[in-house]
């Protein structure tokens, strides 16, 4: 199946995901984004490139950081043909260089850690999302705990702003969806023996943060960083991260998440469940404006190469494996890891082989054999929302008695296992279903795993995710009643379900009004007792009179009660309060 078979289709996006983008930021500024309407493909306006919601919440902001824009160009790609873990992995690196290695986002360390690979099965080639960036097989990097399943994310397409610059040509390609994608030289780029030597600082910081006992960093650590201090990693900024401010930081693109919110967004992002638990801070403090650079800290810029009056070598296409391969689950590990880089000193690196990658030769090509292709089995990379692509059990099983004579003899066995295919699909199903219902009665947690674009288990999906959120809110909302149950029906046995716990607080008179005479009466009560402890005269018919009495009269009294009423209220253990009333009681 060719790439351009895999069409795209009209956006889906929801009001909870334009909720979550406003949330975030991305609405707070005028035309950062424009969300498309009933069209079924693409059609950005003028400087608007396509991207996707899940590609924002991973810290893609425009304008666009120059590293990225750096690895599209000497990549050959456009931003639409990206997974958003491979969106991931380049703002974690980002975030990697600028807090924990102090250093602008190295190309000769990037080449050292990542390679990229096409996105697909054997028979399928993607465009979107046709292309995944992924740890090189030798090295060890930060385990992202990436979800094996990004559900529906080629669906929620919307339109971001690119700020032009001066030169055209520094701007990221324009959006071409039916550019097929095309395998160059820069793809297998090494660093060269050079570039190795000016990196290995780097790589010997990024072994110690892994692997340094009581203070080991984590790609979750280091994504919860730049969600929690609200700045994105692959927006063009005019500060790197080392120098950032606090909450008064002008690179901020909103305020603190709420901890539910930012924990819940670190669970989409990964394949951490509520069970786990997320860290709330780094257990290396990064560098930032409370805690600057060290003196003398070399920092040195190495960018992928931007176009300087033409193409570089590297983007020479090469032969075009047009299928992907498949890759065994142990494989997938690889894309599961994300990183960061430092630099040497500024002589050692001023050279023009950190400003281009190296030429492509016998020597330094990575061949295909000594490194995976990492095409992808897992629902997340390989989207099978092409109805081309999929088995459909209840057509594909059906033979029309009407043709039955004009078709060419059936396979039956191979029909058979078409059927045992539906079958085996149906119970699977099944045994999902009678598990979440399991699940819910014990009140335990039950997540759906299945294949991207399944549409029952998507609706089983969020069936649960709102069915959680219900259960959750009830529970909230029985526990409340409870509470307030007592001081409501003082003489009244609380109801054993909460159904009729509800209904006890549904009722036509105003429950808060009956609770202020109740404790308007109780003090009263309090009141005349202690007065006829004093054993002193009064007339009780007048004292609860108060029909004809006049508002200021009333007011008056009250200011005068006011310094003998203070010995009562202490007797009662009960604090003034800072002012009088001015109203009448409510008596009935």
């Amino acid at each position: 199946m060719a790439a351009e078979d895999l069409e795209w289709e009209r956006s889906k996006i929801s009001n909870q995901d334009m909720n979550l983008l406003k949330k975030l930021g991305f609405t707070k500024k005028e035309n950062t984004l424009r969300f498309p309407s009933e069209e079924s493909y693409p059609s950005p306006p003028m400087e608007y490139r396509v991207s996707f919601v899940d590609h924002l919440i991973r810290g893609l902001s425009p304008p666009i950081h120059e590293f990225l824009r750096g690895l599209l160009f000497v990549y050959g790609l456009q931003l639409h043909q990206l997974t958003p873990n491979s969106i991931l992995h380049v703002s974690i690196f980002i975030t990697l260089c600028e807090c924990f290695l102090g250093v602008h986002p190295n190309w000769a360390l990037w080449k050292r850690i990542f390679c990229i690979r096409r996105n697909g099965a054997h028979d399928v080639a993607y465009n979107i999302g046709g292309v995944v960036i992924c740890v090189c097989p030798d090295i060890e990097y930060f385990d992202v705990k990436f979800p094996d399943s990004v559900q529906g994310w080629r669906k929620r397409w919307l339109y971001i702003h690119e700020e032009s610059s001066d030169s055209v040509e520094y701007n990221i390609a324009p959006f071409d969806g039916k550019t097929k994608i095309l395998r160059c030289r820069s793809w297998d780029a090494e660093a060269t023996e050079e570039e190795k030597l000016a990196t290995e600082t780097l790589m010997t910081r990024i072994r110690e943060l892994q692997n340094t006992r009581g203070k080991e960093l984590s790609g979750i650590q280091i994504t919860a960083y730049f969600l929690r201090i609200r700045v994105q990693p692959l927006q063009a900024r005019k500060n790197p991260l080392w120098m950032y401010a606090g909450d008064e930081d002008v690179e901020r693109i909103s305020k603190d998440l709420p901890v539910k919110d930012l924990e819940k967004l670190i669970r989409r992002m990964s394949k951490l469940s509520k069970k786990d638990n997320i860290p709330t801070s780094c257990r290396v403090a990064p560098y930032s404006g409370a805690n600057p650079l060290p003196e003398n800290h070399p920092s040195l810029t190495s960018l992928p190469p931007l176009p300087e009056g033409g193409e570089v070598e590297d983007r020479t296409v090469v032969d075009d494996d047009n299928q992907g391969t498949s890759r065994p689950d142990s494989e997938v590990a690889g894309s599961h890891r994300s990183a960061a880089s430092s630099e040497k000193d500024a002589e050692s690196e001023a050279t023009a082989s950190t400003h281009s990658p190296p030429p492509a030769s016998p020597k330094n090509k990575r061949k295909r054999s000594e490194v995976k292709d990492f095409g992808t089995s897992k629902a997340e990379e390989a989207d099978p929302s092409d109805g081309k692509a999929a088995f459909n059990p209840y057509t594909d099983a059906l033979v029309s008695s009407d043709d039955e004579e004009e078709e060419q003899p059936i396979d039956a066995a191979a029909r058979t296992r078409e059927l045992a295919e539906a079958n085996k699909r149906a119970n699977a199903l099944a045994t999902k279903l009678e598990q979440s219902e399991k699940a819910r009665r014990t009140h335990q947690e039950y997540e759906v795993d299945g294949p991207e674009g399944d549409e029952l288990l998507d609706a089983l999906t969020l069936l649960e995710i709102h069915g959680d959120e219900a259960r959750e809110g009830l529970a909230d909302a029985e526990a409340g009643l409870s509470k307030l149950f007592p001081y409501f029906f003082p003489k009244k046995e609380e109801p054993n379900t909460f159904v009729a716990l509800a209904k006890a607080f549904n009722v036509p008179e105003d429950l808060g009004l009956k609770l202020r005479q109740e404790g308007l009466k109780i003090g009263v009560e309090g009141t005349i007792a202690l007065v006829a402890n004093s054993q002193q005269n009064v007339d009780w018919t007048k004292v609860g009179d108060i029909g004809e009495m006049e508002t200021k009269k009333w007011q008056s009294l009250i200011r005068a009660a006011k310094p003998p009423s203070k010995p009562i209220l202490s007797f009662l253990g009960v604090k003034p309060t800072p002012a009088p009333s001015s109203s009448k009681p409510e008596v009935k």
